[in-house]
């Protein structure tokens, strides 16, 4: 078992910027692969970055690749969205979550943990 809470979001004015934190627990957060996801209202569940067990490998979907960053620590079991020059369109709920698949992990169905996910909204 692997307990995820996300936390971050908030309300930003286009341009603006956040960094969201996944805290994680129950498991060695070194031996997965975590990626975060966001919905936005009425839309599917879509994927947004992943980053590899050392953190030397990431994966961006082509919507936030140049704006947002994946990090982690592995020492604070915890895993890092930092997202710049937010547009609306950024609004939605972001989610983290863990994967031991194949790599890159960019599919719903290859992330085994979830959080409860956190709101960003971005006012334009």
């Amino acid at each position: 078992q692997v307990q995820l809470v996300e936390s971050g979001g908030g309300l930003v004015q286009a341009g603006g910027s956040l960094r969201l934190s996944c805290a994680a627990s129950g498991r060695t957060f070194s031996n997965v692969n975590p990626g975060w996801f966001r919905q936005a209202p009425g839309k599917e569940r879509d994927f947004v970055a992943t980053i590899s067990r050392s953190g030397g490998v990431t994966y961006y979907a082509d919507s936030v690749k140049g704006r947002f960053t994946i990090s982690r620590d592995n020492a604070k079991n915890t895993v890092y969205l930092q997202m710049n020059s937010l547009e609306p369109e950024d609004t939605a709920v972001y989610y983290c979550a863990t994967s031991t698949g194949r790599w890159p992990p960019r599919r719903r169905s290859e992330y085994d943990y979830w959080g409860q996910g956190t709101q960003v909204t971005v006012s334009s």
